[in-house]
């Protein structure tokens, strides 16, 4: 039997969608549901695990051992600050094992069971896997995940460790908005260049990337984002607001009840989607807090001002990005809308007016196209698709190396440089006599070391002592197709060298990017 297709996994913060190439074509899989999507989601109850729809229907009455938004922990620090703000809203127990963050459940009858994120995000990975297999009738073990374009090192180097855990070799870690413009533009074939803006707002995370297209090529000319603003943080918004006019009303405070909130939060991202296609919705939650009913209405007009400030943060990116390619908004020929937020009609309407009333792209499916592009991906790769198209990424942030004690950034590798690409600077020894030289290495934008985020560090020793700037080497940094990064230092007089490659263990800390 041949080995099976390679296939594409969107793993989203809500929710995740797995794609594969067969017969001429991409199939976006529908699971054992019959849903072409599946609830980024893994309950726990005894000895049960569930994943996917099941672990969704546990919320509600299992709330402490129900674990979503993995996505929004995996590869930064317990003490970042979105970590904090994000576990005020979650029912269940995140706590922190030598600075990462773990969340805690009970399972199997161990009251404290704890699991890193990339460990949750393996299980959502192997019930993709999974259902790609009952549909292909194989074994698969190639696949291509994507990732947020603004996923920095440490949260690609962990989502690649949850295909491992996964039982997957992930021959590609591509970023979303990119894998998306694939999907839209790898059939359309243009003699002339067109810059395409690829705005993906979706659960928990949001992308701005521009390409220019031309043929069969495509490339990133400039990449920004917030890995923490999307359809979650409108909920945030949602629920606060209805926490207060609960007590207002009946001057019952819910905010410390867990199981109140699910449903409280459960009710609002009903009514929000809702009101995407109508002006207003009821929300009704019976026996609410201390037999006391909830009933009450959300407006579209409500919804968009209490999210007002949310979704003009959006343009401010837009505007970022149109900068960083140093692009006018009238060179952009077409937006394309990716992720399950930009069906929000506020949304759309700000965008179209941004760009003067140009025509916002609806001819993909917001929900499929990240894994209709990294199913396409996947087939080139694994040899199941012949084609000559060109794709050329970038990297989304700046990435240098600290001057000892100065606390400066001496960048190496510019952000929105393509990838993948080997660079290397000059170094030299700070002090007389100096016998080893210690290499941390930073990435942000800042000229500051402290404002940006620390990846890892390393020492090269046996320097020959040499008066201070006599001692050179030269610093290599090399970053691959998946935008993993190694860092290699060589001494010019003794060829002696050292490297890091960075990994989940240098989890990021963001909050100086947002």
């Amino acid at each position: 039997m041949p080995k099976a297709p390679a296939i594409g996994i969107d793993l989203g913060t809500t929710y995740s969608c797995v794609g594969v190439f067969l017969n001429g074509k991409v199939n976006i899989i529908a699971n054992d549901h019959g849903n072409r999507t599946t609830p980024s989601c893994v309950a726990f109850e005894g000895e049960e695990r569930f994943i996917g729809e099941e672990a969704l229907e546990q919320i509600p009455i299992n709330p402490e051992n129900s674990v979503f938004d993995a996505k929004r922990l995996i590869g930064l620090r317990f003490d970042d600050s979105v970590v904090q703000s994000d576990m005020k809203h979650w029912p269940f127990r995140v706590v922190s094992e030598e600075g990462r963050p773990k969340v805690e459940v009970n399972f199997k009858g161990e009251q404290k069971t704890t699991f890193f994120p990339e460990e949750i995000s393996s299980m959502v990975l192997q019930k993709m896997k999974e259902t790609a297999e009952d549909y292909i009738g194989q074994t698969v073990e190639d696949a291509v995940i994507t990732v947020p374009a603004y996923f920095m090192d440490s949260q690609r180097q962990a989502t690649k460790d949850a295909g491992a855990m996964a039982g997957l070799n992930v021959i590609r870690i591509i970023n979303e908005p990119t894998a998306a413009a694939f999907a839209y533009g790898f059939d359309r074939k243009t003699e002339t260049e067109r810059n395409v803006l690829v705005f993906d707002l979706g659960g928990g995370t949001f992308d701005i990337t521009i390409l220019t297209t031309r043929d069969k090529t495509f490339e990133v000319r400039s990449t920004v984002g917030n890995t923490h603003l999307g359809g979650e943080d409108f909920n945030n918004c949602l629920v606060e607001h209805f926490i207060k006019e609960f007590k207002k009303k009946s001057g019952k405070d819910v905010s410390g009840d867990k199981l109140a909130l699910r449903r409280l939060r459960a009710a609002c991202e009903r009514a929000k989607r809702a009101v995407s296609f109508r002006n207003e919705a009821s929300i009704q939650i019976e026996h609410f807090q201390s037999g006391i009913d909830f009933k009450t209405k959300l407006t579209r007009d409500l919804f968009e001002e209490l999210c007002d400030s949310l979704f003009r943060l959006s343009l401010e990116y837009v505007s970022q990005s149109l900068r960083d390619a140093n692009m006018e908004k009238s060179s952009i020929h077409e937006v394309i809308l990716v992720g399950g937020s930009t069906r929000i009609p506020k949304i759309q309407k700000l965008l179209s007016d941004f760009f003067d009333g140009k025509k916002i792209k609806k001819t993909i499916n917001p929900d499929e196209a990240v894994a209709y592009g990294a199913a396409l991906q996947a087939a080139i790769l694994n040899g199941d698709l012949k084609n000559d198209v060109v794709l050329h990424d970038v990297t989304p942030f700046s990435l240098g190396i600290e001057i000892m004690d100065a606390h400066v950034m001496s960048f190496v590798v510019k952000k929105n440089s393509r990838i993948p690409l080997k660079k290397t600077s000059e170094f030299v020894t700070l002090y007389d006599n100096q016998t080893s030289i210690r290499f941390p290495v930073y990435e942000g934008e800042s000229a500051v070391t402290t404002d940006n985020n620390l990846l890892g560090e390393f020492t090269l020793t046996g320097v020959p002592p040499k008066p201070k700037g006599e001692a050179k080497f030269d610093v290599t940094f090399d970053i691959d197709e998946n935008g993993i990064l190694k860092v290699t230092a060589v001494s010019r007089d003794t060829g002696r060298s050292n490297n890091i490659t960075i990994t989940k263990s240098a989890c990021a800390n963001t909050q100086r990017f947002l």
